[in-house]
């Protein structure tokens, strides 16, 4: 019975489609439909236990979140996004990164740091453990609840849509060469960005998350090149 008035609240507060396309996302975001693969309408839509008709509205929501493209005459795919691509949203991302972590170390006290402290134990863990996808997805989580505090929907939206993006090139680097080194520094730099925000201490905020954005295009530009990947 509660699942059943669980699934009813969700469809009032969303369409069909809309669930679709989170449901979509996050198995393109977690590596589940792979860069390059083809979504078809049929296949998805029995998968999902729905018609065809939200699933071809999801691809539509998911074109313009650009995780997916839409070719005429072939199809829709996961888009694939290349080193050079990548390395222009690094370079919107570091300037949207260092907004948001001087405008959180200038009211440090709107970041619970309880939660970030789980989370980033989690991380921790799973780096441990040489999980990426579940790493991956901490990691994640951690830099999207940075951006919620900064209270600026306009700019978790864009940051939002660059961290998707990078998603669908971090799992071509990573389903090559599996570098779990990478997990650990990556825990160890928000460890260090999290005690500076919280310090407000903005210069060293700053500082820690261009050295730790420009560290994560480096590292993952070194996986494409030893995997033989061309950079164009």
């Amino acid at each position: 019975m509660t699942k059943r008035l669980t699934t009813i609240d969700l469809l009032r507060r969303h369409s069909l489609p809309s669930l679709v396309q989170g449901q979509l996302e996050e198995m393109i975001l977690a590596g589940s439909l792979t860069p390059g693969s083809q979504l078809t309408e049929i296949p998805l839509s029995l998968q999902l236990g729905v018609s065809r008709g939200p699933v071809r509205e999801a691809f539509r929501g998911l074109e313009e979140k650009g995780l997916v493209r839409v070719e005429k005459n072939r199809g829709v795919f996961v888009r694939t996004i290349s080193p050079v691509e990548a390395d222009q949203i690094y370079e919107v991302r570091v300037a949207l990164e260092l907004l948001v972590v001087a405008k959180l170390a200038a009211d440090p006290g709107r970041l619970a740091q309880a939660k970030f402290d789980a989370l980033l134990d989690k991380a921790e863990r799973m780096a441990s453990k040489g999980d990426f996808a579940a790493c991956h997805a901490c990691n994640v989580e951690f830099h999207d609840h940075l951006v919620q505090g900064t209270g600026n929907a306009a700019l978790l939206d864009t940051y939002r849509r660059l961290v998707g993006e990078l998603s669908l090139f971090r799992h071509r680097a990573h389903a090559r060469i599996r570098d779990a080194s990478s997990l650990r520094a990556s825990v160890a730099d928000h460890r260090a960005i999290l005690s500076a925000i919280l310090a407000g201490d903005a210069a060293a905020a700053r500082r820690r998350i261009r050295r730790h954005v420009e560290a994560s295009r480096s590292r993952t530009q070194r996986l494409l090149a030893a995997a033989g990947t061309s950079k164009d």
